[in-house]
């Protein structure tokens, strides 16, 4: 990236007495699965037009066995530029997409409230109050648009059940047309606070990523063809449209897609797309034309990803770019030129909003000592980044274990990166115990911010003298579109080659117990695990895989993006070369299996079916040359949500490596779990 237009200096501004100041070291506690239960992060935020106040949605996690199990829930809170944080839905609420009116007098969200049958739209004062439904629908609203005179907006709706339907419903009629009967989602019209029925706008698709012309009637949106999952991935169009299919203006971005924006005048759209049909990730900035669709990447070659982006004025689009390990703000304009960015270091921003002075920014950031948060910055010279939110008092409490980037070679010369947590209370030159801790994707990357969660065991087994190591293999995000590519045509080749020099690396630094090396990680992470386990057992002394790949060839059969597996990571079809994706499966590896694993799995998941983790369990119990664990968590798809099923999983993965790593080993630890 060129010299900076504006610099990053980052003296946080800590407000609150639990920001203040902490404990004394002797006082100071350990994480552990209880305390990961409860901590809460800021998800989304955005900023008044007069930049005066901050509306962002809080997750609040359930506590296990007190609350009714569920999700988390999502609250609406507002803070000033003083810090002051003030609650204004909270509670038992699952609220989304807060959004300032135009004038700035009001917060518009979604919501599913009190007797609502459905997901409406609400609003409520910006000094708060009560909120009001404005534009209720008969199937659940999923996104919407204000149009520039604040009382029209768009929306994105299924067309609601026929009474006939619900009537077959009713009588046990409940037959499933596999993938046929997924509704498509619509673009329909309506005015806040009228009695009349929104007006659907005709097109052929499945629409998503609504915005609307902020100084015209045009509304930008895109399509798939249908509404899998699969198309959705890779198949949806950005299209401008003013009132049906006659008037589209339709552009040819490719592959996977990202955020739409209007320009301030309406002239342009920015979007975050993929280079080619076959780049594994959104992370591209283009400009488009509103009227002719014409597009232009105007960071060509960027080595990095973009992850998020706003417009500052008419023809500068300012953005978020992940890169390496860590996160930049920048701005470009229109045509290309003028690029300018600056490193975010030691917070990693994950999204922004700007004011209408195109200055004014609230960010959503985290680092390695808290988890994302609400932060104000003004855009320019002497950049100064504010921190308004502190979502868990209780940190001030608790003894962190040091973080860090790590880089090291792979045995091809390939440069890699990583994040490492070093072990509490360890003395210097003791080899420790090490988990490797894999993402998953593997079009996504660890970023030097928060990374302890119910499936990151990051602070917790630190917090037990393990160091745990978070690799950004090859085919991870964040290093340009041609290292995202690395790993495309060959599972569990080089990609997974990486994370035995990962080992190797660490081993002989003299970090790492070379006899006590675990492995985890979640869908391609899991994969990754189940590979360990199995094809390089002799290397690892523990295994907790979740929602894995253990089949690449039943597991292609049975996945809802068979299409997506195979322009972004196969490149083949399994009935080019069978041989190939069996012998890159970990079950064709099981008679090398040695490896004590736990697998954990969610009985709905759609992405990777539990009949992987059986599969795999079952050849590993049969041959019985190493314990082996399944857990299913019901009604979880890829990935728990549920607070009982996430503490249940953590009390698990922690226990297992506290047996085979720092404890006896042998047979397995207790079933039963004392919660």
């Amino acid at each position: 990236m060129t010299a900076c237009r504006f610099r990053l200096a980052l003296s946080l501004s800590l407000l609150g007495s639990g920001l203040a100041g902490s404990a004394g070291a002797a006082d100071l506690e350990k994480f552990t699965p209880k305390h990961v239960a409860k901590i809460q992060t800021v998800t989304a935020a955005a900023i008044s037009p007069d930049g005066s106040k901050v509306a962002y949605i809080l997750s609040v996690p359930r506590k296990p066995g007190l609350d009714e199990d569920g999700p988390a829930y999502a609250e609406l809170h507002v803070v000033g530029p003083d810090g002051k944080s003030h609650p204004y839905v909270t509670g038992e609420v699952n609220i989304g997409e807060p959004t300032w009116a135009r004038d700035g007098n009001s917060i518009l969200f979604l919501a599913k409230r009190g007797k609502d049958e459905h997901r409406s739209l609400y609003k409520i004062d910006a000094d708060g109050g009560e909120a009001r439904k404005v534009v209720a629908f008969g199937s659940d609203i999923t996104a919407f648009a204000l149009k520039a005179d604040g009382k029209r907006l768009a929306f994105l709706a299924t067309e609601p059940d026929s009474k006939a339907k619900l009537d077959q419903k009713k009588k046990g009629f409940s037959q499933i047309l596999f993938e046929e009967e997924i509704p498509p989602t619509r673009l329909w019209l309506a005015t806040i606070d009228s009695p009349k029925t929104p007006t659907e706008i005709k097109l052929v698709g499945s629409a998503s990523e609504l915005r609307v012309n902020p100084v015209g009637e045009q509304v930008a949106l895109a399509l798939a063809p249908t509404p899998s999952v699969d198309d959705n991935f890779m198949k949806r169009k950005v299209c401008v449209t003013l009132a049906g299919p006659a008037g589209l203006v339709r552009f040819e971005n490719q592959g996977k897609l990202g955020k739409v924006v209007f320009s301030p005048d309406g002239k342009y759209l920015a979007m975050i797309t993929a280079a080619d049909i076959n780049d594994p990730a959104a992370g591209r900035l283009v400009i488009g034309e509103v009227e002719t669709g014409t597009m232009k990447d105007v960071l060509p070659g960027y080595e990095g990803h973009v992850a998020d982006i706003a417009w500052s004025d008419p023809d500068t689009v300012a953005f978020v770019g992940d890169e390496g390990t860590g996160t930049v703000i920048g701005t470009v304009n229109a045509d290309g030129s003028s690029l300018s960015s600056t490193p975010t270091a030691p917070l990693v921003v994950t999204s922004f909003s700007i004011a209408g002075n195109g200055r004014t920014a609230a960010l959503v950031a985290q680092s390695p000592k808290h988890p994302s948060e609400v932060f104000r910055a003004e855009i320019g010279d002497g950049f100064k980044p504010t921190r308004l939110t502190d979502s868990n008092p209780w940190f001030a409490g608790m003894e962190f274990a040091p973080q860090e980037e790590v880089t090291y070679k792979a045995r091809d010369g390939l440069s890699l990166q990583g994040i490492l947590i070093r072990p509490l209370g360890v003395e210097a030159g003791k080899k420790v115990p090490l988990v490797l801790d894999v993402h998953g994707g593997p079009e996504s990357h660890v970023k030097n911010g928060w990374v302890t969660g119910y499936s990151l065991p990051g602070q917790v087994l630190a917090a037990k003298g393990v160091a745990v190591f978070l690799p950004n293999y090859r085919g991870s995000t964040g290093r340009g579109v041609a290292f995202s590519k690395l790993s495309q045509g060959d599972p569990a080749g080089k990609e997974f080659d990486d994370l035995i020099d990962a080992v190797d690396h660490f081993v002989n630094n003299g970090l790492a117990d070379r006899s006590k090396v675990g492995v985890t990680g979640g869908s391609y992470g899991g994969y990754a695990t189940a590979w360990c386990s199995t094809r390089y057992s002799d290397r690892f002394a523990a295994g907790v895989m979740f929602v894995g790949i253990s089949d690449k060839i039943s597991k292609t059969g049975t996945t809802d993006i068979p299409d997506e597996e195979y322009l972004v990571h196969a490149r083949r079809r399994p009935w080019d070369d069978w041989q190939a994706l069996l012998e890159h499966s970990p079950i064709y590896h099981v008679d090398k299996a040695r490896t004590p694993l736990l697998i954990l799995h969610g009985k709905e998941d759609p992405r990777v079916f539990p009949g992987q983790s059986l599969e795999l369990y079952r050849f590993l119990k049969i041959r019985g040359q190493a314990p082996v664990r399944l857990v299913l968590y019901p009604g979880e798809g890829h990935g728990n949500l549920r607070a009982a099923s996430r503490y249940d999983y953590n009390l698990r993965m922690i226990a297992w490596f506290d047996h085979y790593l720092l404890g006896k080993g042998g047979t397995m630890p207790p079933g039963e779990v004392a919660y």
